[in-house]
Formats: C-alpha cells, sequence, structure tokens
C-alpha cells in the first residue's frame, strides 16, 4: 500500500510560484507514474500533469503547460510539482496520485490507485 503525502500548498500573489511536493512510503516514486490533479470549489477533480518513469516524459493540462513543471527525486521518494505565473484560477486543493498503468489515459482520474489528501493553494489576485 502506497501512501502519499503532500505539502507546499499556501498563499501567494498572482504571478508568483510555488513548488508542491508527494513524498511517498510504502512504494517507490521511480516505479510509478505520478500524476497531479486539482479540485475548486465547486467543480470537478481536473488533470493537471503527470511525470512518467522517465523525468523527461511529462504530460500537462492545456491550462498548466508552460507555466508548471512536473519532477521527481528518487533519492527522497518524492515528486514534486513546480508551479511559476501562478493565476487566480489556480486556486484550487492540489492532490498527487500514483499508478502503475502504464497504458491508460493519464487524465483520467480511474487510472490512479493511490492518492495524497490534497493541498491548498490559493492564489491573491
Amino acid at each position: 500500500q502506497v501512501h502519499l503525502v503532500e505539502s507546499g500548498g499556501g498563499l501567494v500573489q498572482a504571478g508568483g510560484s510555488l513548488r508542491l511536493a508527494c513524498a511517498a512510503s510504502g512504494g517507490f516514486v521511480s516505479s510509478y507514474y505520478m500524476g497531479w490533479f486539482r479540485q475548486a470549489p465547486g467543480k470537478e477533480r481536473e488533470f493537471v500533469a503527470q511525470i512518467k518513469l522517465s523525468a523527461e516524459s511529462t504530460v500537462y493540462a492545456d491550462s498548466v503547460k508552460g507555466r508548471f513543471t512536473c519532477s521527481r527525486d528518487n533519492a527522497k521518494n518524492t515528486a514534486y510539482l513546480h508551479m511559476n505565473s501562478l493565476k487566480f484560477e489556480d486556486t484550487a486543493v492540489y492532490y498527487c496520485a500514483a499508478t502503475r498503468d502504464y497504458v491508460s489515459d493519464s487524465r483520467l482520474m480511474t487510472t490512479y490507485d493511490y492518492w495524497g489528501q490534497g493541498t491548498q493553494v490559493t492564489v491573491s489576485s
């Protein structure tokens, strides 16, 4: 059973940056595709980004492409979401997720087996 814990959320002004971390236990991030999702108040949870086994292989939602970057540190067993040029509409609870399903659509919540508890990101305009 993989346990994921997100951290790094907080309040930031528009245009600012944050780095979210997703620390794993009970499994190694090096063998999982790590995904990031977010859920704004009153909205459904949506896909943000995914990093595959290779650090160079990533997928991003159009809304964050060019501003957000996924990375992983296998030695720390942690995945990261680097968020730059934050906008008010990026305000949401951010969740990390892990999967060994290397085939299914990375943008679907059902692809992922393990989820963190979420961390709040609030961007002030």
